[in-house]
Formats: structure tokens, C-alpha cells, sequence
């Protein structure tokens, strides 16, 4: 170092002074210069970060740390702790009040939210209300025009004389206007029968006991009824009058008649002959033979399908001619033989047509007795029956005595053919066949003179399988209904007579809704409803509920629509209040004279979404309609789908089928729908009281739903709309549709998703209160009882029952599949046996009807305006339907 120092200072020793000046003055006058900016931009740069540093220091105590004493450096450390609890404490603080605010804003913005739906709701509810006293302004003024009755109770017909002697056996001139006593039997009477009791016949007598005609007053009677046997004697009748008017003779045995004279009673036999029948007076019928089998009918009935067979057409018969015949029935004998020689050559010639035909029996049916020229049946009941379920038609010939319109054989000869499911073809224009006078006997046999025998085989070939099976189907219907047994029978022919008097039948009866509570109860109510889906949109106005006219066309319909009753809808015994097939009137009649009841839309000038909602329009009047509710101990399910059809328009009232055996509980609360509702206490747990006819039901519309079924408002409008124009069909949400199985040649019930249906479940459809009767009484009890066992099937079994009756499928709306509530349960139907059971019912159901009723369907009902661009002023019909 030291060396280093004198090296230095002997280089200075070297270095001039002028040297020296040139380098210091610079640097004395730049180094004040840099010095004050270095020292400026260095306390302006650093002045935050020192003054932020000692504040730091100071808050961690750490200024000085070095020169405090122990003591001290504790005292620093308990405030430091202070200080950090008062930061925790007042953080927490502020972290709570923060989450109240947040929780106050929470519900300020819930109340808003509920205030603008409750806004939004009273606004609707304000216009539902403006729309229902317009409403209620036109019922007032219906219910004026109402007070004037349109019609007037008849006037009682008064007992007069009657023109002329009793005539006598033979003689032809009686006619119900001469011979029958009209003031016995008004048009509000209901055909009252007196029976006369007896020894002959019992079987028949039993099988009359339940007729609802049936009086023990004689009195009161309008016709007296007698079955003649080999004892009756008819002048010794009590109420005889001597000439036997308003008696209807039922004459089982003809021969039974002898030689008494019938004066004007109305004669019930298989036998008539020309100048002794009175034809739209006397009446003919099949042999009243009791059937000994247990078995009811449709099990002894064969398919219907295959609809053709093996032989095109069967024939087995032979005539006596054992004796001399009348020289005047020569030509009509020749006649005869060439029928049969026509009949020959349809076997012999080049044809892939098969026939069956038998001029000449091994042996004849002694059990019914035949004329000399009529054709005696061959073999037995059974060997008959085996032959002719190989045909599709059956050939019936007139006896050579022309004269003989009809016979125990040709009568027992047409039961038998239809019985086997075939055709009958009656070759004669004049035989007449039983309850011909309203039975149209064209729709179910094929009817030629017997000059046609040389194109029979082309008429019958002309025949497509469609009209084939329509003849058969119509066949099976009337002898079902009307031919299948003694006792329908009679009661047919009482129709007959109720009908040329213009008499209605007598109603259905309704099923009896007795309450699950007794009188002194009262529910509990629910503090609230649930939040309406729908508030904005308006569907219908809120209406006081009001009934379905009943019975105002019952005289109507036996006058002019009596047809349709006996050859369509195949009921005539009873009468409904109302039925799906009510005539409309032409959409300008509303506006002439005709306009009761109905509510055109917007007055008749039509609209769009808001004038629809204000109206039900359509082509019939302003109705409304019934849920009927089944349920099984779901309280809670079910009280939450009662309280969903609040504020529902056109809602009639609510019908809660009861199941269970034990009454719903005490305390709990029921919804305050704004409608009835009716819980009814049931006999039995069935699925079949779904479809009883209720006398609590007073509409004609019927929406069947499940408790668990989740249905919009505008769903259930829309279809109760949809079903206005189809009264007569199914009208529901779910499709299912049925399918056949190669492998089993069987048909399995399927709920897979499908562009073709032929079923919709009716735990969500509509359908009118007619089908409730025809399931309920007319129906064939083994379908019910099939429901029973497997607590199932009921909603297959009115699909059935419905398309049997009209021949159409159901109609689907809209695009919903299932209807299950979400969050409900999960119910008997995702079960793998409930399947297996369908499969059974629709094939065993099947069965009973003789064919498979049910038909496929490949669209859906949504409403018109649909998916269609409207203009931003107009309303869709619905918003989402």
C-alpha cells in the first residue's frame, strides 16, 4: 500500500499545474450540477417508499428494534394483537352486513318478482273477469228466451172407439192404427209390460225377469205380454177385452196356436205366411231356443278374421216332396231344380273358387219341423256349424210354397250362418227376416231375387275384403245385440213396438256419487296455491258451472234418427241424456233465429290469439267439462294436482274417485279451486269405477286423469277444443299404439316412440259420457272382469270399446309423450309384468270382439296458427301449442 502511495504521488510530482486546472475547473462546475439532480430525482423517487417503509416500521415496531429493551418489544407485540383482533372484529362486521344486504336484496327482488306475477295474474284475472260478465250478460238473455218453454207437456190421449169387429185369423186388415188402442200408451209413459204368468215356458218367463218394461199393474199397462203354449187359451186372458188389443202374442211353437182366433193382437212367431201375416204389424223371430251353455256368447263365436275362407259358399239342405204337392207350384218346383242345377255347375266349372253344397241329407234334423217344400236342415247343430265356419257365405232358399215368407228353418238357417261368422245370401225378395222393420238387414246379408241364381258366383266375386268384413262385423252385431238369446230377443221386439209408437226408451241410470265425507264436515283448506304456471297468457273466461242439457233429443232421435240407433251404434234399449252424434246446425243459423247457447268467436267476425281466448266458437254450443280424478292413498300427489287446475276455464267440476277403502285424513288441506270438487266414495277398489257414469258428472265432456299427471292449462283448452269437433272420438296427450308379433302371431302392446299410433292413455283424454254407460252396462262383463284381475287395462279397454263403436282412431294433441309429474313416485306401469299384462288384455280383448277394433292414426292436433309468422300486432292461438 505504502508503495502504491509513492508510486502516486511521484506520478503527481510529474503532472503540470496547467494540467491540473484543465481537469478540475470542469469538474467543480459539473459536479454541483449532477450532484443537485442526482440528489432531486433520488428524494422524489424515494420519498413514498421511505415514508411508506417507516410506516411500516412504526405499525410493525420494528423502528428501532435493535435499541429496544425486552419489555418494550412485548408491550409492541400485545397492541400489535390488539390491533389485529379490532381488524378481525370490524372485517367480520363488515362481512355480515354484507350478507345481509345481499340477503335483503334476495327478497326485495323475490317480493318484486311476486309482485309483478301477482300484477301480472290480477291483470289477467281483470280481463277474465271483463270477458265472463259479457258472458254472463248473454246467459241472462238466454235464460229470458229459456223462461218461455219451446214446447208443452203433451196432451193424455183419451180411450175411443175403435172402427169394426175384431177380425179374424187370416183376415189381413189389422194395422197398428186400427187395431191398436194409442191411449194407453203415451209418448211419456215408457212402454209399461204386463206379463201374464203361466206354466208354459218358464225358462222364457225367467228370462223376462229382469226387463226393465216389465209392470205389475195392469191397470197401467200399455201392452199386455203372453207366451202361448199348449195351454193358453187367449179369450180367458184377464184383460182379453175380447179382441185382444194392446197383447202381444209369443208364439215359440206355432201349432201352439191353433185355431183361436188372435183378433188384433200383434202375433211373435218364426212363422209367417202370406194372408194370414200382417206385415208392420205382426213380427217373425228365430226359434226362442234356451241355450244350455254357460259360456257366453262371444266364446262360442268364431274370428272374424281370416275374412274370406276355404269355400266361397256352403249350402246343405233337402226337400221332402214326398207327396203330391199343389199342380200350381209345378213351375215353381221347375224353378227350384234349376236353381240346383245352377248351383252344380258353379262346382264344375274352371274356377279357383271352392263350394260346398249338399241337395240331400244322410240325415235330416228331426228337432225342427219342416214344410213339404222347404228345405230340411241336414245332420246336427254341431256338424252344421263345423261346415259352415269353412265358407264365407252362407246360401238361405225360399221354400216352393211361395206363399211361406217364413219358416222355423230359414229363421234357424240365418242365426246358424251368422252364428259361424258368415254371410248370409237369401235368394228371395219376400222372405221376411227378423225385426226387418228396423234391423237394416242389407248391411249384413246379401239379399237377391231368385232370378239372379246365374250370376251369383260373379256378384259374390265382385265383393272386396273390406265389404266382406264390414257384412261380417255387422252380422256378428246384430246377433249379439239383438239374436243371441231369448231374452234379447223379447226385449228387441218391445224396441219394435216402442219405436211404431214413438215412445223414448227408458234412460240410462246414473251410478250413484255418494260423498267420502258426511254432511257435518268441513275441509281444510290450503293457505295458498301454488304459483299459476301460465300467468300471462289468457285461455277462457272464468264462468260459473253450469250443467249439459240432458235428454233434448230423445223424441227427436226415435223420429228421425232412429237408424243410426239401431244399425250404427247397435243401442236402443236405453237411452242416454246426450250422445256423441248430435246433428249441427249450419254456421249461419246462429245468427237467424238459431243462436242459443252458442259464442262465436269475436261476435262471428273471427280473430286471432286474443279474440280466440275470449270464446269457444266452433260448430256447437258454450259447454263445459268434468275431470274425473283416480286415486289411490297419494294425498300429497293428489292435492297438488287438484291445486294446478285453479283458475282452469270452462272447468265444470273436479270428481275424485275415492279407491281406497280408508277415508283421506282429517287434517288435510284441500285446494281452493274456484270449482267443486267431489270425492267419491267407491264399493270396491277397481280400475273400473274410472269410467262409471257418475251422477255427479253433469257434462257431456269428461277429461279422465291420473293423480299424478302433469297437464298444462293450455294443454287441457286445447284438447277440451279439439275434442268439440271429435265428440265421438278419444281425444288425449300420450299415443301407444298396438303391434304385431310374427314369431307368436299374437299382439303386443307397445309404448315405444312411433310415427303411428292407435291408442291414447286415458290418464290424460277426453271422452263423452256416453262411453261411460256402454262401458259400464253394455260392454261384455268379461273385459271388466279382465280389469279386475290385473288391476290394469282399463284404459286399453275404453280405446277398444270407442273404435268398435265408430270404427276410427283415437285423436293425439300435441307433441306430449308421457305425463308423469316430475319428482312423483314411480309408478306400476315402468314395470316389466305391467307390459306382459297388456299384451294379454289387447289379445284377449281382441277375442271378445271377434277382430282387432283398434286403428292406426299418423297425425297429431296442434293448433292453426301453429309455427306460423304472424304480424307483431296479432296473438297466436296459443303460445306454445
Amino acid at each position: 500500500m505504502k508503495r502504491r502511495e509513492e508510486t502516486f504521488c511521484s506520478w503527481l510530482g510529474t503532472v503540470s499545474l496547467k494540467t491540473l486546472l484543465l481537469v478540475c475547473v470542469p469538474c467543480l462546475l459539473v459536479l454541483p450540477l449532477v450532484l443537485y439532480w442526482v440528489l432531486t430525482t433520488s428524494s422524489l423517487g424515494t420519498r413514498g417508499s421511505i415514508d411508506s417503509a417507516d410506516t411500516a416500521r412504526r405499525v410493525l415496531g420494528l423502528i428501532d428494534f435493535d435499541h429496544l429493551s425486552g419489555p418494550e418489544i412485548k408491550g409492541r407485540i400485545e397492541e400489535l394483537l390488539r390491533i389485529k383482533d379490532s381488524v378481525q372484529g370490524e372485517l367480520r362486521s363488515l362481512e355480515q352486513r354484507r350478507a345481509a344486504m345481499q340477503t335483503e336484496i334476495q327478497e326485495l327482488s323475490g317480493k318484486i318478482g311476486q309482485l309483478r306475477m301477482e300484477g301480472s295474474r290480477e291483470t289477467k284475472e281483470l280481463e277474465r273477469l271483463r270477458v265472463s260478465i259479457q258472458q254472463v250478460k248473454v246467459q241472462q238473455q238466454e235464460y229470458i228466451q229459456r223462461n218461455t218453454p219451446d214446447i208443452a207437456p203433451p196432451l193424455p190421449l183419451l180411450p175411443s172407439s175403435l172402427p169394426g169387429p175384431a177380425p179374424r185369423l187370416g183376415d189381413a186388415a189389422c194395422s197398428l192404427s186400427l187395431c191398436f188402442d194409442f191411449s194407453r200408451c203415451s209418448v211419456t209413459s215408457g212402454l209399461p209390460v204386463y206379463l201374464y204368468q203361466g206354466s208354459d215356458h218358464p225358462e222364457l218367463h225367467s228370462s223376462l225377469s229382469a226387463s226393465p218394461y216389465l209392470t205389475t199393474q195392469p191397470t197401467t199397462a200399455c201392452l199386455y205380454l203372453a207366451i202361448v203354449g199348449p195351454t193358453t187359451t187367449l179369450s180367458s186372458l184377464p184383460h182379453w177385452s175380447g179382441d185382444g188389443r194392446n197383447h202381444l202374442l209369443l208364439v215359440p211353437h206355432y201349432p201352439d196356436l191353433g185355431e183361436q182366433h188372435t183378433g188384433r193382437a200383434i202375433i211373435v212367431s218364426s212363422v209367417g205366411v202370406e194372408g194370414y201375416f200382417r206385415r208392420k204389424y205382426d213380427l217373425v223371430l228365430p226359434p226362442l231356443v234356451v241355450d244350455q251353455g254357460t259360456d257366453p256368447p262371444w266364446a262360442r263365436y268364431p274370428a272374424l278374421v281370416p275374412v274370406v275362407r276355404e269355400f266361397l259358399l256352403v249350402f246343405d239342405g233337402q226337400q221332402k216332396m214326398e207327396s203330391k204337392v199343389d199342380p200350381a207350384l209345378d213351375e215353381v218346383v221347375r224353378q227350384d231344380r234349376q236353381v240346383v242345377a245352377t248351383l252344380q255347375d258353379m262346382k264344375t266349372k274352371g274356377t279357383s273358387d271352392r263350394f260346398l253344397f249338399s241337395f240331400s241329407c244322410q240325415a235330416v234334423d228331426q228337432t225342427l219341423s219342416a214344410q213339404e217344400t222347404d228345405w230340411a236342415l241336414c245332420g246336427t247343430t254341431v256338424t252344421r256349424y263345423q261346415r259352415l265356419l269353412k265358407a264365407t257365405f252362407c246360401l238361405i232358399l225360399a221354400p216352393s210354397t211361395r206363399s211361406v215368407i217364413s219358416s222355423t228353418i230359414i229363421q234357424t238357417r240365418l242365426v246358424e250362418c251368422l252364428q259361424a261368422g258368415s254371410i248370409p245370401v237369401v235368394l228371395s225378395q219376400d222372405i221376411v227376416l227378423p225385426l226387418g222393420e228396423v234391423v237394416d238387414w242389407t248391411k249384413a246379408a246379401i239379399i237377391l231375387p231368385v232370378q239372379r241364381i246365374t250370376e251369383l258366383h260373379y256378384l259374390l266375386r265382385t265383393l272386396p275384403h273390406s265389404d266382406i268384413f264390414n257384412m261380417k262385423r255387422q252380422g256378428r252385431l246384430i246377433l249379439e245385440t239383438y239374436l243371441s238369446s231369448p231374452g234379447n230377443m223379447i226385449q228387441s221386439v218391445l224396441g219394435v213396438i216402442r219405436h211404431r209408437l214413438s215412445i223414448p226408451a227408458l234412460p240410462f241410470l246414473d251410478t250413484l256419487s255418494p260423498s267420502v265425507f258426511n254432511k257435518s264436515f268441513t275441509p281444510h283448506l290450503m293457505d295458498h296455491l301454488p304459483a299459476d304456471v301460465e300467468p300471462d297468457e289468457s285461455l277462457g273466461p272464468l264462468e260459473p258451472p253450469f250443467p249439459s242439457p240432458s235428454f233434448k233429443r230423445n223424441y227427436s232421435t226415435i223420429l228421425s234418427h232412429s237408424s243410426h240407433s239401431w244399425n250404427t251404434v247397435f243401442s236402443t234399449n236405453l237411452a242416454a241424456p246426450h250422445t256423441p252424434w248430435e246433428p249441427v246446425l249450419p254456421t249461419e243459423a246462429k245468427f237467424h233465429g238459431s243462436g242459443l247457447g252458442f259464442r262465436p268467436i269475436c261476435g262471428g267476425e273471427g280473430g286471432a290469439g286474443r279474440e280466440f281466448s275470449q270464446a269457444l266458437g266452433g260448430n256447437t254450443p258454450q259447454e263445459q267439462f268434468t275431470v274425473v280424478m283416480l286415486t289411490y292413498e297419494r294425498e300429497q300427489v293428489l292435492m297438488n294436482s287438484l291445486a294446478r287446475l285453479y283458475g282452469l276455464p270452462y272447468l265444470n267440476k273436479v270428481v275424485v274417485v275415492w279407491n281406497s277403502p280408508r277415508p283421506p285424513p282429517s287434517d288435510l288441506q284441500w285446494p281452493d279451486i274456484g270449482v267443486p270438487i267431489h270425492v267419491v266414495k267407491t264399493e270396491k277398489n277397481s280400475l273400473n269405477n274410472r269410467f262409471l257414469p257418475y251422477s255427479a258428472i253433469e257434462t257431456e265432456a269428461v277429461l279422465s286423469v291420473d293423480d299424478d299427471a302433469h297437464l298444462r292449462h293450455d294443454e287441457i283448452i286445447f284438447g277440451f277444443r279439439v275434442w268439440r269437433e271429435h265428440r265421438d272420438r278419444l281425444v288425449g296427450f300420450p299415443g301407444r299404439f298396438h303391434a304385431w308379433d310374427v314369431e307368436h302371431n299374437s299382439w303386443n302392446y307397445n309404448s315405444n316412440y312411433s310415427c303411428e299410433l292407435s291408442m291414447v292413455l286415458t290418464g290424460a283424454a277426453f271422452y263423452h259420457k256416453y262411453y261411460s254407460y256402454v262401458y259400464s252396462e253394455v260392454m261384455a262383463p268379461a273385459i271388466r272382469d279382465m280389469v279386475d284381475e290385473f288391476m290394469n287395462c282399463e284404459d286399453l279397454a275404453m280405446n277398444f270399446l270407442i273404435s268398435h263403436i265408430t270404427r276410427q282412431p283415437p285423436v293425439k294433441v300435441t307433441s306430449r309423450w308421457t305425463f308423469r309429474c316430475p319428482g312423483c313416485p314411480v309408478s306400476l306401469s315402468e314395470d316389466d309384468s305391467h307390459f306382459q299384462e297388456r299384451h294379454k288384455c289387447i289379445n284377449f280383448f281382441s277375442r271378445v270382439y271377434g277382430y282387432m277394433p283398434l286403428l292406426y292414426t299418423q297425425y297429431r292436433a296442434d293448433s292453426v296458427l301453429f309455427k306460423t309468422r304472424i304480424p307483431p300486432d296479432k296473438q297466436k292461438c296459443f303460445k306454445f301449442i
